[in-house]
């Protein structure tokens, strides 16, 4: 997910900025949206049935409302146009899914931008629109397991989705389409892609993505995967097209256009992409250097690389204040210190390739991310990691503040991303390393990032597959420390 521990450029700043995008999630989405949940649809040449609506969320026990049901993606086709000068984007979504079940109607989320036409199957469909939910009624029902293809074309202007009260004194954070001094980019956590492509925007339902963006001369567009082509077109624009072959969680797609410069060097055999802003220039060799060490570092401790690929975006984006870990590519709103760099790239295991369930389970993603901090620390010549988790439970760190708040697996939607979803987060694997040693502990992390490559998973297949793969009885240690609340009467 986002990076809600952006520090500044000291590793232990006394003031530590949160990002809170779960209250963004519970205003985008209305509560009270009606929905159609039975359709009338042409079967054949003739004739009327009736056939049941996707469901019009998956259920999420944080935001029941994010995603659909009824279907399964398998592939976004998204060729965009945007033009920076006036921030319009037109779109045509090409979406690729099997029906799970026998649907009259389904839905997309869309969030504001104008729909122009529909099609499924090549056919004409009908469209309903509330709040972020776009119906989509075809003209002839969909069978369970077909497999068949929806095409949205729209347009207009992207928005941005901002969280926080200013006038109360909270931050405000942005996601979704966010304008920059000279381009854009778009951040999906948790809702913001809804805001630039229609979809099943729930971590559950990965898939496959190719991403054109068409941008004025003197623009980049930088997307998730490999760079298969660059072109430009007749009328002096420049086209760039992406391809993601390994599944991805909507929330972790971005695009990001700016006037970047494009630096490239390789990982081993892993072609590493990096796109820096000209006024974050010092990012580039820095990154050059630092983004294959932590690479080469972290396949060490959690296995093979799950990419094809690898690479970062550095823009100049100084009010956004957070990093994210979108896949391949993490995006960095200024020149990162280290310790964000290895926590995003530590993501492209904990978070892209292995992706939460629900957005209960976000902890599974940022423990493992912080963790890998510590441990990239007790490498540099820092502190230990077993240091670093006693001045958590002491109170000795700047990021500690907090993390007793709720216990890092029972979240609320407000709450999903603050401090114990991190630092307790971090402490529950140190915890594990203690009791079951290095050795298994290390070995353990593999088979998890393994078993679940480019999966699902949650909380529950977590503690299950621990208690089997290390053969201890972890019970007591996760009711204190993933599922207790309160501090640990004891380190």
């Amino acid at each position: 997910m986002t990076d809600a521990l952006r520090r500044p450029s000291a590793r232990h700043a006394p003031e530590v900025r949160r990002r809170g995008p779960r209250r963004t999630a519970a205003r985008a989405l209305p509560a009270a949206a009606a929905l159609l949940l039975v359709a009338s649809c042409t079967v054949g040449g003739g004739g009327t049935a009736r056939a049941s609506a996707g469901a019009a969320g998956v259920g999420d026990p944080l935001f029941p409302r994010l995603g659909n049901g009824g279907y399964d993606v398998r592939h976004y086709g998204l060729t965009l146009d945007y033009e920076p000068d006036g921030n319009h984007l037109d779109g045509t979504a090409v979406i690729t899914a099997r029906a799970t079940q026998d649907l009259g109607a389904f839905n997309l989320d869309l969030k504001g931008l104008d729909v122009r036409a529909v099609r499924v199957d090549g056919r004409p469909a009908g469209t309903d629109r509330e709040g972020t939910e776009l119906t989509v009624t075809p003209d002839r029902k969909i069978g369970k397991g077909h497999t068949f293809e929806t095409v949205v074309t729209y347009g207009g202007t992207p928005q941005e989705i901002t969280d926080g009260d200013k006038d109360a004194g909270e931050a405000v954070t942005s996601e979704g389409w966010v304008e920059t001094d000279d381009g854009a980019v778009g951040l999906g956590q948790p809702t913001g892609s809804m805001a630039w492509f229609p979809g099943n925007h729930h971590p559950s339902d990965k898939a496959a993505y190719d991403i054109q963006v068409t941008v004025p001369a003197g623009y980049t567009a930088v997307a998730n995967g490999e760079l298969t082509r660059e072109e430009r077109t007749k009328s002096g624009r420049k086209s760039f097209s992406w391809h993601t072959a390994e599944p991805m969680a909507s929330y972790l797609a971005s695009v990001a256009v700016s006037p970047f410069k494009v630096t490239t060097t390789r990982a081993g055999d892993l072609p590493v992409y990096l796109a820096t802003h000209p006024k974050e220039a010092a990012a580039a060799p820095h990154l050059k250097k630092l983004v294959p060490e932590v690479l080469a570092w972290a396949t060490g401790l959690f296995g093979p690389y799950p990419f094809s690929s690898a690479g970062a975006v550095v823009d100049h984006n100084p009010r956004l204040g957070y990093a994210l870990e979108t896949q391949t590519k993490p995006y960095f709103d200024s020149d990162p210190d280290d310790l964000i760099v290895v926590h995003e790239l530590a993501h492209q295991w904990f978070g892209d390739s292995v992706t939460p369930r629900t957005w209960r389970d976000m902890w599974l993603n940022e423990g493992f991310a912080q963790y890998a901090e510590w441990l990239w620390e007790e490498k540099r010549g820092g502190r230990t990691a077993q240091r670093i988790f006693d001045d958590y439970y002491d109170g000795k760190d700047a990021q500690s503040k907090g993390i007793w708040a709720y216990p890092p697996a029972d979240p609320a939607p407000e709450t999903v991303s603050d401090p114990p979803v991190y630092g307790r987060g971090a402490m529950v694997l140190h915890k594990l390393r203690q009791a079951v040693g290095d050795e298994k502990f290390f070995a353990t992390v593999r088979a998890w990032a393994a078993e679940y490559r480019h999966g699902n998973a949650d909380t529950a297949e977590f503690t299950r597959f621990w208690a089997r793969k290390t053969g201890k009885d972890l019970d007591g240690l996760f009711d204190v420390w993933l599922r207790g609340k309160g501090k640990p009467a004891a380190r």
